[in-house]
């Protein structure tokens, strides 16, 4: 986490210490939002989906990235303010909106350039299947019991994706991705999904967890997920709009969880093997 700075609340005068959040850019590098002190808070009456989230450049890389906007709560009135953060300058010849990936993609660097990790183009175009011969990690012993390898990549049409708008809109494509890999009956529930919590999702042989809020989902989270599918002997899924976690990406590795992100289009994003497994070999 970034060093603290003080925080003016504009309502009481008060100064908070606020430390701005580190997240997980695709190649390995931490990333803080470039907080703009000079800049005074704003207070925060109405939130706005588009408005959550705020382009930061990775200094590594280079690459621009969505994550959440800092926000604070003062710690004697309550007033929510929203802190300025410096702007994305274009680099020449491009615009800043020409470089943003899908967010948020939290791969590693050292999967990300594997050519032959499961889901990746093959021979021919073809995705690699988990433990496929020549498929990276194939060593020929069974994976996790619940994200079996397969032998051969599973033909599906292309997923489309729905614009994601509000935790709604996140839940639904959710549904509409594990419909794609293959699970039936997959239940949504009833009513609006709550935003500040994670949804449910059920269906046979499978527990799914959707997190549409903008705080990257923690290591309980994950183990929460994981005890679900245990006590049900079914595959446990986790979809999170605005990432991981490291201990939670670990976590989810040690006990072969797939885990997923989802950008604003709408298109989930494998972030793990188990994932990339359950994308080659389908439910």
């Amino acid at each position: 986490m970034a060093e603290a700075v003080p925080v003016r609340c504009p309502a009481c005068l008060r100064e908070n210490g606020y430390a701005a959040p580190v997240f997980p850019c695709a190649c390995g590098s931490p990333v803080t939002p470039p907080l703009d002190l000079a800049a005074p808070p704003l207070p925060l009456t109405h939130r706005t989906w588009s408005e959550t989230w705020v382009a930061v450049r990775c200094t590594t890389c280079g690459r621009v990235s969505e994550w959440p906007y800092p926000e604070l709560g003062c710690a004697s009135c309550g007033t929510v303010v929203r802190i300025p953060v410096h702007p994305v300058e274009p680099e020449p010849g491009t615009g800043v909106r020409d470089g943003l990936p899908p967010r948020p993609d939290v791969r590693g660097q050292a999967r990300a350039a594997d050519p032959r990790r499961p889901g990746a183009p093959g021979p021919g175009g073809a995705p690699w299947a988990a433990g496929a011969p020549g498929a990276a990690g194939a060593t020929g012993a069974a994976g996790p019991a619940h994200v079996q390898p397969s032998a051969a990549p599973v033909p599906r049409p292309a997923f489309r994706p729905v614009t994601i708008r509000t935790a709604r809109d996140a839940v639904a494509t959710a549904a509409l991705y594990l419909r794609w890999l293959g699970f039936q009956d997959v239940r949504q529930p009833d009513g609006r999904p709550i935003p500040s919590a994670a949804v449910d999702l059920r269906a046979p042989g499978l527990v799914a967890q959707v997190d549409p809020t903008t705080a990257p989902a923690g290591l309980r989270a994950v183990e929460c997920v994981w005890l679900n599918g245990l006590t049900a002997s079914a595959t446990s899924v986790y979809f999170s709009l605005a990432g991981y976690t490291e201990d939670a990406r670990s976590r989810a590795d040690d006990l072969g969880i797939p885990l997923f992100v989802m950008d604003l289009t709408g298109m989930p994003q494998p972030v793990n093997d188990p994932a990339d497994q359950l994308v080659g070999a389908g439910a």
